[in-house]
């Protein structure tokens, strides 16, 4: 079993290093203004990165199992932040656009691939328990292919 582990190190006020490991660069994230710098990326902007990184590996893993080449993948996730009824302010949900950098027409399986790499994301299957993730895959046309 993988047990990845980071270690945040306060650098001053609301930035903090990330330690990653052994020869892994260090990542400073920070609170916008007026909390924060903006120094870095903040935790949502964290949190949005890692949904779109899992997401994006995982439709590349997906493709290249059949043998497709999805040309250069790109994920834009956009965080909706607002207040609970608690009036606590929350990651609301998570709006991830994935696109391809081909035409669907050049991907044999990508039927197959997008009825299936969502449910091997561990990173969105872990939050979307609790914050609503939603996802749509388009082409290098444009075109919508799943949502």
């Amino acid at each position: 079993m993988d047990h990845p582990q980071v270690t945040l190190t306060q650098r001053q006020g609301y930035q903090f290093e990330h330690h990653y490991g052994a020869g892994l660069p260090v990542l400073l994230a920070d609170e916008p203004a007026p909390l924060g710098t903006g120094t870095g990326p903040s935790p949502v902007d964290l949190l949005a990165s890692a949904v779109g990184n899992c997401l994006s590996a995982s439709l590349l893993f997906a493709c290249q199992k059949y043998k497709d080449d999805p040309g250069a993948l790109r994920a834009e996730v956009k965080a909706d932040v607002g207040r609970n009824e608690r009036n606590r302010m929350r990651v609301l949900g998570l709006a991830v656009d994935l696109h391809l950098g081909k035409p669907a027409a050049e991907l044999g399986h990508l039927q197959r691939v997008l009825d299936t790499f969502e449910d091997f994301c561990t990173v969105t299957q872990s939050v979307a328990g609790a914050i609503p993730v939603t996802l749509r895959v388009l082409d290098s046309t444009g075109a919508v292919v799943k949502g």
